[in-house]
């Protein structure tokens, strides 16, 4: 008689980058001839994959692992059910977490993806648990994916995530995601388009590219054959050009998004590129965080503000249509009242097409969590929401300037839509006629706007649209 199946639910947390690596943990289960269950009941093992991003991350994170717990009490058929931790979370914290949290099972890390059936395989052949959870956390995380890596896709068929690199060199004095998930390293651009090929080729219309900095792909590999004392040229066009090119040359209609960009490592050749590669959507992420000269510093952005006024005037002048989507932080220690008004006046003066605010998170092992002149936490709240009404005010004089013209978009869900200008999840949404077909490019005419969303003709009495704000997991 053969073993019976093991049943496996995952729950999946964070941002897209770690979306992936769900993706990938549930491709080797799925290869492994596992199942996966959407009934926590029926699983053998739950894996947790967390993010640690900011506090309210890290908070959604141990409620979700302590109602796995808490079910796994309740059932009375399933009581041996065990309980994974995965994730940045469990990458920062894990020799704390199977101290403070006897009721995981084991924790594992950013590099463990990879190896998740012979783990899963491992604690499941524990009948009862002693002592404290198996750790098989790996101080720094090295692996980066590959095209041929095995993946189950989570999201709707017709978008993909493509992670082109891993890791983070930026010092950002706010941030620990470096102390998490490693140094950059990326994929090679044989890789990322053979993987490309294969998604376009299964019916994808949209390529997100993905990593903590996409303007950076291809630059640590520079850095090895020059030479870690040898300064690199990052004006002559990096691999990431390269890469789009290579992307846009594949047959087919679809979307290239490129998301989590840089300032410090534009260049006029790859404002160039994307101008002159007709599959790139006219879209780009680029969280600036501040534009004061005293923040910036602080924030150890490697930028100065007029650096940034430039790059945005030099970017809009070569790629006409052009979206920009950033992010800002509020409340970061030392910021003044003067520092927050310049801000202010750079968002008015501005007009991004597409904009979120964080509330400074004291993350514990940064540098800024060390500094003094801390903001309190009423004035990080009244900043976070004089900036988001300001921009409230901004995206609707933007959005109504769509009233009455056509626009192309990617139908997402019956009824619900996308632009160019609005990537999966976190921006505004087009609602269409509910009978054109999920996962196609239509030609819609807007009729009416409602402040981050846009209403289509045929869409009939639409619920719920307008007032959404989007924060960018960067």
């Amino acid at each position: 008689m053969s073993e019976p199946t093991l049943q496996v639910g995952l729950i999946s947390l964070g941002c897209a980058k770690n979306l992936i690596d769900s993706e990938i943990m549930i491709g080797h289960l799925h290869q492994a001839g596992m199942a996966m269950t959407p009934d926590a009941g029926q699983a053998d093992v739950i894996i947790v994959n967390t993010c640690s991003f900011i506090d309210s991350a890290k908070e959604e994170s141990i409620d979700a692992i302590l109602e796995a717990h808490r079910a796994r009490g309740l059932r009375k058929n399933h009581t041996g059910q065990k309980l994974i931790v995965a994730g940045c979370m469990a990458q920062r914290f894990a020799g704390e977490l199977k101290q403070s949290m006897p009721e995981v099972d084991a924790f594992i890390g950013l590099d463990q993806i990879k190896d998740i059936v012979p783990i899963v395989q491992q604690v499941c052949a524990v009948e009862e648990r002693e002592g404290e959870a198996a750790n098989f956390v790996t101080e720094r995380p090295v692996y980066i994916p590959d095209y041929d890596t095995p993946r189950f896709r989570l999201t709707p068929a017709h978008t993909a995530y493509v992670k082109i690199a891993e890791g983070c060199n930026h010092p950002c004095s706010f941030c620990v995601i470096p102390r998490m998930r490693g140094r950059h390293r990326s994929r090679t651009v044989e890789s990322v388009v053979a993987e490309a090929r294969r998604l376009v080729a299964e019916g994808v219309k949209e390529l997100n590219l993905i990593s903590q900095d996409t303007t950076y792909f291809g630059m640590d590999l520079w850095e090895e054959k020059a030479g870690p004392r040898q300064p690199v040229d990052s004006s002559r066009g990096t691999a990431l050009t390269t890469l789009l090119r290579e992307l846009n040359a594949i047959p087919g209609d679809f979307w290239i998004r490129l998301l989590y960009t840089h300032p410090a490592h534009w260049s006029d050749e790859l404002v160039r590129t994307i101008a002159e590669c007709g599959k790139v959507a006219r879209y780009i992420d680029m969280p600036l965080q501040h534009i004061s000269e005293p923040m910036l510093a602080q924030m150890r952005r490697e930028t100065s503000g007029q650096h940034i006024r430039d790059l945005i005037a030099r970017i809009r002048a070569g790629i006409p249509g052009i979206a920009i989507r950033t992010t800002f932080i509020v409340g970061f220690p030392g910021e003044t009242k003067a520092d927050f008004a310049e801000l202010m006046d750079f968002i008015r003066e501005t007009r991004f097409e597409r904009l979120g605010v964080f509330q400074y998170s004291r993350e514990e092992g940064s540098r800024a969590a060390k500094m003094v002149r801390q903001i309190p936490k009423k004035v990080k709240e009244e900043r976070w929401h004089q900036a988001m009404a300001l921009q409230k005010e901004l995206a609707a004089e933007i959005n109504g300037q769509w009233a009455g013209r056509t626009l192309r978009v990617l139908v997402e869900s019956s009824g619900v839509a996308r632009g160019e200008a609005d990537a999966p999840d976190i921006d505004g949404r087009v609602y269409v006629d509910p009978e054109l077909p999920v996962g196609t490019f239509q030609e819609v005419r807007i009729h009416a706007v409602r402040d981050y969303d846009l209403i289509a003709e045929g869409a009939g009495r639409v619920r719920g649209a307008g007032g959404r704000a989007y924060a960018a997991a960067r």
